[in-house]
């Protein structure tokens, strides 16, 4: 059985016996069980009622963080001509084409995301399919786009992408436990009203079936979902 640290059974025990709190409470929490001495990264877990299996209910898609991440990321682009020197103003850290796909092939991988225009995607993904893998740009996340100038913007601020894993999970980046509690929250807010929206038309019976909050080093704060479809709603 895994042992945890003093700071960590602190942070648990103060959670005392209630099962679940509304964000605002849920925010709070894993704030002050945040004592690590780095900047601990705050991430939302989410369980979905959904068929994962099912190409209508794979919940995919991308949400601009009131607040960012907290994380700088390193944003590559596949474009030439106009559209490359956009990308470059952009402040996008590497852009090419040909040369940029040799130089991925040949080993190099130091990018969080990889944005492209869409007459790049033929090369693109014929050479670096297996590659990228999950990073592979991808219209659905407006990582294919001709508007690259707005798509490195988008990220640098904070765009963050969601989407479902194996098991029906999803795990998405809040910020860090620096934050203010309210810019915390509205980045909560932005996440979960997104997720909440992408709900598919087929699925059947409770869509949330659990929602945690939780920081590097810290427990896992339990979120009522019943209230965040409220607030969502509203």
């Amino acid at each position: 059985m895994q042992k945890h640290g003093k700071k960590y059974r602190e942070a648990r025990k103060a959670l005392g016996d209630e099962r679940s709190f509304d964000a605002s409470r849920a925010v709070e929490l894993v704030k002050s069980g945040a004592k690590a001495k780095f900047d601990e990264t705050v991430e939302l877990h989410v369980r979905l009622g959904v068929d994962q299996k099912k190409p209508e209910q794979n919940v995919r898609g991308t949400v601009v963080l009131p607040h960012g991440t907290g994380q700088s990321k390193r944003v590559i682009v596949f474009a030439k001509g106009e559209r490359a020197k956009e990308a470059q103003e952009a402040g996008a850290d590497v852009v090419g084409d040909q040369d940029l796909i040799d130089r991925i092939k040949g080993g190099w991988l130091d990018f969080d995301v990889a944005v492209a225009t869409p007459d790049m995607m033929g090369a693109v993904g014929s050479n670096l399919g297996k590659i990228l893998a999950q990073r592979m740009p991808n219209p659905k996340t407006g990582t294919v786009t001709q508007n690259v100038k707005q798509a490195v913007a988008e990220i640098k601020a904070g765009k963050v992408e969601y989407r479902l894993d194996k098991a029906a999970n999803i795990h998405v980046v809040v910020g860090k436990a620096s934050f203010t509690q309210e810019a915390l929250l509205e980045n909560l807010t932005a996440i979960m009203d997104a997720i909440i929206r992408a709900k598919p038309a087929s699925a059947k019976g409770t869509y949330l079936r659990s929602v945690t909050l939780a920081s590097t080093m810290g427990p896992g704060v339990r979120i009522d979902p019943t209230r965040l479809k409220s607030a969502a709603a509203a």
